[in-house]
């Protein structure tokens, strides 16, 4: 595709979501059928475009002139639905092409996601719609629609007891399904929402062409994303850093990351399930919230749509029961939420005013608030004034419903928050949808379990730190760039090309007899570690290829002796280049960095506790490379090494800028290098003391195919 072609789409979406004029390809005037449901829907919307349902057998459908062909329509359609078979669709695209129309929707399946031949088919259709500039959504979606347009061109049974509010909510689903259930779950939820889109097999319009385009959107604040595969990584990365720029909350639903999961989703619509830590790794880099459930996703939608952001992770606790406290507390605790005391001086303000009630925090107001409402605006007003902290939860059970108690406790409420909308306040209560609305009308996010509200707290808290985290993704240094090779490296041979690179390492050399060795070992001074040394080889330690702590001559020329003999007997075919020799390292925080090239997003690369801790523990971060030493030091800050590497019970504090500095620099050379390199291993790679560097002790590059 040219840049004209490529720009002529990119204008298409405003044809696409918010058209003059519809043409219906196949249009029904059965109002229950799929080819009848979105013209059923426009009508009943109020659209106030003009649509052309087209159909040869009839001269009108639901009331309005029906036409022959596309051709015949008397104007030229902003957007086409395509309502017909599949093995009509070809036929279809170059209608529409010829005709110039802005968009298509295919609704049929039968392509990519069936097999080769439907693949094929759907590959010659995308042909044609990229040579004409024609949008498509789809084959197998069920469409887009524009609430404020009154564009209603799907056939989603979400919308058939009635459509969703305006608001500044947008979703974006390959799964139409998904997306639907999303809509309706939404609407019962009190969330507007202003676009909705399904993208299906993705012809020539993706998940992230939507989210860039929907990202530039004024009116659009949040948008909540589902994807089983992304296909384009770079394109991905781009429509997340447009919506990073633009500060717009994406809250994304990626499945398909468990291995029965990643059949299903190729499956389903065709698509390549990365590997799932890739996907958190570009998630946490660009801000983007995972929703790990579907209740997740609509709650985080709910609270974002608000547009209040919590101060900070610093929450304060209200409640008429101890019971619900302790168990605010818990979930406080599980999403990384701080829930620091009261000062004194205003513990002693709150006892004052509520003799009987807890004045910490959690603050119990006590079933006395019953008799005197205004305990409960004194209690929001000391927590928020005094306190600062950056929201407040209050949990008040069944007695927002109460005819008694109900619209005094939200007037309660509203006298102690309304200086301090700057944050969430959150309610934890129990009501029917008439007395939830009231509340929320009167500011407040409303949740039924307490963990679902410190949970959106956590969420809000961690969108914030995004929105104000500065991305800055450096240019690839192409003067890294090396010729690799196909075959596999020795540790010697990429020790040489990495430290060439500006990667760090002890001082080596390569020795071919035993009294080079000792020459060697003499000029690194004693101690020293001598390895085998062959492309082969790569776990030398499983056929006794290394030798540590070698102290003199005599040892020098035994080990060399030792390590040849055993290579020869335990890896006979192996090509032995000879022997390292390097002094033996200093003591310091082991530490593991590598590289795998993915599918998807190219070279990842990826930091954790080093040695014989990595795969024990797990505890490692990824990130997309290139990136900078702030990034780095983001992804150093994500694992629980830090805590150890930031000094632990009187130890002092390893060198995390060195760390950080050598994990940018790998994340350069993996970028420069990506066509070449599969992937690269340095295990383990010692931190010294803050001040005094790293190196790395062993490492591993396996060249990628060509």
């Amino acid at each position: 595709m040219n840049d004209s072609s490529a720009d002529i789409l990119w204008n298409n979406f405003e044809r696409a979501f918010r058209p003059q004029s519809v043409a219906i390809l196949g249009a029904s005037n059965d109002a229950t059928r799929i080819s009848g449901r979105a013209l059923h829907y426009m009508k009943k919307a109020g659209y106030q475009g003009r649509i052309y349902p087209v159909n040869p057998s009839r001269e009108t459908v639901q009331e309005i002139k029906a036409y022959a062909s596309l051709d015949a329509v008397p104007e030229v359609p902003d957007m086409v639905l395509i309502c017909i078979a599949a093995e009509k669709v070809k036929d279809a695209i170059r209608e529409c092409v010829a005709k110039g129309a802005g968009a298509a929707v295919i609704y049929a399946s039968g392509f990519a996601e069936t097999g080769e031949a439907g693949k094929q088919l759907q590959q010659e259709i995308r042909a044609l719609a990229d040579a004409g500039g024609l949008r498509v959504f789809g084959p197998n979606c069920l469409g887009l629609l524009s609430t404020q347009s009154g564009f209603i061109g799907t056939f989603s049974s979400a919308f058939d007891d009635g459509f969703v509010s305006n608001g500044n909510v947008a979703v974006v689903s390959q799964s139409g399904a998904y997306g639907g259930h999303l809509a309706y779950l939404c609407r019962e939820r009190n969330v507007g929402i202003g676009y909705w889109v399904s993208t299906g097999n993705e012809l020539n319009t993706d998940v992230a062409d939507c989210i860039k385009w929907l990202a530039c959107q004024d009116d659009v604040s949040v948008i909540m994303a589902f994807a089983e595969g992304i296909r384009d990584g770079d394109k991905f990365i781009d429509a997340l850093r447009t919506a990073h720029e633009q500060r717009k909350a994406v809250i994304f639903g990626k499945v398909g990351g468990s291995e029965a999961g990643s059949v299903a989703a190729t499956s389903h619509t065709a698509s390549l399930a990365g590997s799932d830590e890739v996907y958190d790794a570009v998630f946490r880099q660009y801000g983007v919230y995972r929703a790990r459930t579907t209740e997740e996703h609509v709650d985080l939608a709910y609270a974002c749509s608000r547009g209040v952001y919590p101060l900070d992770r610093r929450l304060g606790i209200i409640t008429v029961s101890g019971g619900f406290g302790i168990q605010l507390c818990d979930a406080a605790d599980r999403y990384g939420l701080e829930v620091p005391p009261l000062p004194p001086a205003s513990q002693e303000k709150l006892k004052t005013i509520n003799p009987f009630g807890g004045a910490g925090n959690p603050c119990d107001t006590t079933a006395g608030v019953l008799n005197d409402m205004s305990i409960i605006s004194k209690t929001f007003r000391v927590m928020y004034e005094e306190g600062g902290y950056g929201s407040v939860i209050g949990s008040f059970t069944m007695l927002p419903a109460s005819p008694t108690y109900g619209a005094r406790m939200c007037d309660a409420i509203q006298a102690g928050t309304v200086d301090y909308k700057d944050r969430p306040t959150l309610l934890c209560m129990a009501a029917g949808k008439e007395v939830i609305r009231s509340y929320e009308e009167a500011g407040f996010l409303v949740y039924s379990d307490s963990d679902r509200a410190a949970l959106a707290v956590s969420a809000l808290a961690y969108l914030k730190d995004g929105f104000d985290k500065e991305i800055n993704v450096p240019d690839i240094d192409l003067a890294l760039r090396r010729d690799i090779g196909a075959q596999m490296l020795s540790e010697a041979a990429a020790q040489r090309l990495l430290a060439g690179a500006g990667l760090p390492f002890l001082p080596s050399g390569v020795v071919c007899s035993a009294e080079a060795a000792v020459t060697a070992a003499e000029s690194h001074g004693y101690p020293v570690v001598m390895k085998i040394v062959s492309p082969d080889i790569l776990h030398k330690t499983e056929i006794g290829g290394v030798i540590l702590n070698v102290d003199s001559a005599d040892a020098c020329r035994s080990a060399y002796q030792t390590l040849i003999e055993r290579a020869g007997t335990k890896a006979p075919h192996a090509h032995i280049e000879g022997v390292l020799v390097t002094p033996m390292a200093p003591k310091g925080i082991e530490t593991i960095m590598g590289v795998n090239r993915d599918p998807v997003f190219g070279p990842v690369v990826m930091f954790g506790l080093g040695g014989i801790f990595t795969e024990l523990f797990e505890d490692v971060s990824f990130r997309i490379a290139p990136f900078d030493e702030s990034e780095a030091r983001r992804m150093i800050e994500e694992t629980r090494a830090y805590g150890l590497l930031k000094g632990f019970r009187g130890k002092p504090a390893a060198d995390i800028d060195a760390l950080a500095r050598t994990l940018a620099q790998l994340s350069q050379f993996a970028a420069a290098n990506a066509d070449q390199i599969s992937s690269i291993d340095l295990n383990p790679v010692v931190a010294l003391e803050a001040g005094r560097g790293v190196f790395a002790l062993d490492a591993v590059i396996v060249p990628g195919e060509k």
